[in-house]
């Protein structure tokens, strides 16, 4: 299935059906009114909700056509939101940087902190940052969703848990980051709402390139209408999304609605920590990523964070080139 939520007079939206080929969408309603409702339900209505999304697609179905922009994130809310940084790579480079060794534990023992769930914003939907200085940068990501997980669950069965995926924003203020950390307590100020693309599916929805619980596609990031990074998702992904919701739920249950994020998405390519598109390479997915390089060479970053009016989109196609889940486009406002 492939699934939104439109913007309504509430908080948590209608929930949309949307065709495989992105073009036509109707409401959810006569089964679940939220997204929210069918996580909470998966197992009662997830088969009368496909037969609705089938019919759809058939063309036996009569419906509109389909409006990201009317979307809000599928999940506008929810109970918890975890990113990991199964990425190492990624890792490595910020470490590198500021000449640290990656600890050996980080390559058995995901990295994970949780994030602000109560107000994400829509892919369309400006980001409103109070101060360009803060460091303004973008983080495209993947992202699953899981029905109820019991505590404890492993990593050979917390895959079977897995409902939805999506695409994620995870916006980042850099400026902020380091004096977070030093106090020791984790990202707080320095991670604002995230978002993600208008369309949620079910692993089916990606056939042959779903395997081993990882996404075997590239995730592609325009800057400024520039292509900045294409890094395939499937690749250099330490820990892959079941051992990731198996992290998560090593001491507590994970409610239905969970999301659970990969961090950047990052590939070494062929040098030891990757290169821009402009130099034949598969580019990045953040700006830190690119300044983490440029220190590394030349001693100091060059590259700016983004500024205001700056837009970022991400998006993944399959294997024939049409796109999977939408498109997470936005644009930078500062707020006087």
């Amino acid at each position: 299935m492939k699934l939104a939520t439109y913007k309504n007079d509430s908080r948590d939206g209608q929930l949309m059906l949307v065709s495989r080929d992105l073009t036509l969408t109707c409401s959810a309603a006569p089964v679940a009114q939220t997204m929210q409702q069918l996580l909470d339900n998966w197992d009662a209505l997830a088969e009368p909700l496909n037969a609705r999304y089938q019919a759809l697609c058939k063309g036996e179905l009569l419906g509109e056509k389909f409006d990201p922009q009317k979307c809000h994130s599928p999940l506008p809310r929810a109970y918890h939101w975890a990113d990991g940084s199964a990425y190492v790579n990624h890792v490595e480079l910020v470490r590198r940087a500021r000449g640290a060794e990656v600890p050996e534990s980080f390559w058995h023992d995901p990295l994970m902190y949780q994030g602000g769930s109560d107000d994400f914003i829509g892919p369309y939907d400006d980001i409103n940052v109070p101060d360009e200085s803060m460091g303004i940068d973008f983080e495209a990501e993947i992202a699953v969703v899981t029905s109820d997980v019991p505590m404890g669950t492993d990593d050979e069965h917390a895959g079977s848990f897995i409902k939805l995926l999506m695409l994620v924003n995870d916006v980042s203020l850099r400026g902020l980051i380091p004096g977070e950390l030093a106090k020791g307590f984790g990202f707080y100020q320095s991670k604002p709402s995230s978002s993600f693309a208008p369309v949620a599916v079910t692993p089916d929805e990606l056939g042959d390139s779903w395997f081993d619980n990882k996404v075997h596609l590239p995730l592609l990031t325009k800057y400024n209408n520039e292509l900045f990074g294409k890094p395939n998702a499937g690749v250099d992904m330490t820990f892959n999304f079941s051992e990731l919701v198996a992290h998560a739920a090593r001491t507590r249950n994970l409610g239905a609605g969970t999301i659970i994020g990969s961090g950047t998405v990052s590939n070494k390519q062929g040098t030891d920590h990757g290169s821009a598109i402009v130099h034949g390479g598969v580019g990045y997915s953040c700006i830190a990523e690119v300044r983490m390089i440029e220190t590394i060479r030349d001693g100091q970053p060059s590259t700016a964070f983004m500024s205001h009016g700056d837009k970022v989109r991400i998006e993944m196609t399959d294997v024939a080139g049409a796109s999977i889940f939408g498109a997470i486009e936005q644009r930078v406002n500062i707020e006087k």
